[in-house]
């Protein structure tokens, strides 16, 4: 399978090397994942975890320390973020400019932008090109992003975090004009949210990134399967199967957690064992990873 994004062994630190719980030291720990031509691969974690210095390195906006991040099959380039579209969760756009302003102040940056493209993105998200940005919705300024990114042609789009604060029939939108976006198989998207059903909906891939290191990437049904939530009375589990639960928590009337379903056969019956979420996931990793620091 081919790949519009390919990163492998990337590392990144900031803060004293050695001083991991110093304020503000964080490291990516030669993180390595790849992004299919022809789908979304959903970016997932949480707050801290190395999403946005993984995406920043993408785009390199900053500079890392080692690894390869090859797009279209060559090593990143400035040159190459012409074919990349980068929607943010606030648009790096002046207050000040119409939306007719922001054509004329990007345009000049892409070779092959489309006005008339971008006209019609505007019309058809229903955008006043006369109105300024700072008088947009929330969804309105992703919109005018993604119409921004789409209007020169853009074949890999990367989203940090756009549909935040969104009500659920702009998010839905949104996932909809993604999920056209990737039917030419030409093109790909990032799509890096705390809105994991969003993901759920939309995304073919996951990469699950944790303090600064790959957990899972693949296929989003492939991480579903791989891991189920289980929930029981106090007494229900031994110490040594209390071992197996992921992010074990005890509550006033039993426990809850996540294993991995290829221990299922060492739970006894009586507990409860069923479907995960993404959502599920995080938290529960992310609480099993605090309780082994």
């Amino acid at each position: 399978m081919n790949n519009i994004l390919e990163v492998k062994n990337l590392c990144k630190s900031y803060g004293t090397a050695g001083a991991a719980k110093a304020a503000g030291a964080f490291s990516l720990n030669s993180i390595s994942f790849n992004v299919p031509y022809g789908y979304i691969m959903g970016f997932i974690g949480p707050n801290g975890a190395g999403k946005t210095t993984t995406i920043k390195s993408v785009l390199n906006v900053i500079t890392k320390d080692s690894g390869n991040i090859n797009l279209f099959g060559e090593e990143n380039s400035v040159i190459q973020n012409e074919n990349i579209g980068v929607v943010m969760d606030t648009p790096l756009f002046a207050d000040d400019w119409t939306l007719k302003d922001t054509e004329r102040a990007i345009s000049p940056f892409y070779s092959n932008w489309d006005s008339g493209k971008y006209s019609r993105y505007l019309n058809s998200f229903s955008l006043d090109p006369k109105k300024k940005v700072k008088d947009l919705s929330r969804g309105m300024k992703v919109k005018l992003q993604i119409s921004a990114a789409l209007s020169h042609n853009a074949r890999f789009l990367i989203l940090d975090e756009p549909t935040s604060g969104l009500d659920p029939v702009a998010r839905d939108e949104i996932c909809d004009l993604l999920r056209g976006f990737i039917c030419d198989e030409g093109k790909s998207v990032l799509f890096s949210t705390h809105i994991t059903a969003d993901l759920e909906k939309t995304a073919d891939f996951i990469t699950f990134i944790l303090n600064g290191n790959i957990v899972f990437t693949g296929a989003k049904d492939a991480l579903l399967e791989k891991y189920a939530r289980v929930t029981g009375g106090h007494d229900d589990l031994s110490d040594e199967q209390k071992k197996l639960v992921i992010g074990y928590r005890k509550h006033d009337t039993g426990f809850e957690g996540m294993i991995d379903t290829a221990n299922t056969g060492a739970f006894p019956g009586n507990v409860i064992i069923e479907q995960t979420t993404l959502d599920e996931i995080i938290i529960f990793m992310n609480k099993g990873a605090a309780i082994n620091e």
